[in-house]
């Protein structure tokens, strides 16, 4: 009999609404990827490099994001991005769905209670 893998049923929750937390991150302030990672373990959703850049290039090329080059005390300059007026826009929506989808889930959920 196969086991159901919750780890695995978490990471594909997780990956469906990635694109919304990064969108969600940088409403508030622009970023460097390393920050919007920091952010994004600080709250759970674990994510890697190699998962993240894919993202922010896809959203950058759907015209959603933008980055400008700053130097860094740190080290190399940084890649920060920022929301464009679309970016915002599409936030918006993203959270209308997400606000439907959670009430749409408790409906289920208590359906029975």
């Amino acid at each position: 009999m196969n086991e159901i893998n919750t780890d695995n049923i978490k990471s594909q929750m997780r990956k469906g609404v990635l694109e919304y937390c990064i969108l969600s991150i940088l409403h508030k302030n622009d970023a460097y990827a390393s920050s919007i990672i920091a952010t994004l373990k600080k709250a759970h959703m674990i994510v890697v490099e190699g998962t993240l850049y894919p993202l922010l290039t896809r959203q950058k090329n759907q015209g959603l994001l933008n980055y400008r080059w700053e130097e860094s005390q740190q080290g190399p300059p940084r890649k920060y991005y920022t929301l464009t007026d679309k970016g915002r826009e599409v936030l918006e929506e993203m959270d209308s769905a997400w606000k439907e989808i959670v009430e749409s889930i408790e409906v289920i959920k208590n359906q029975n209670e």
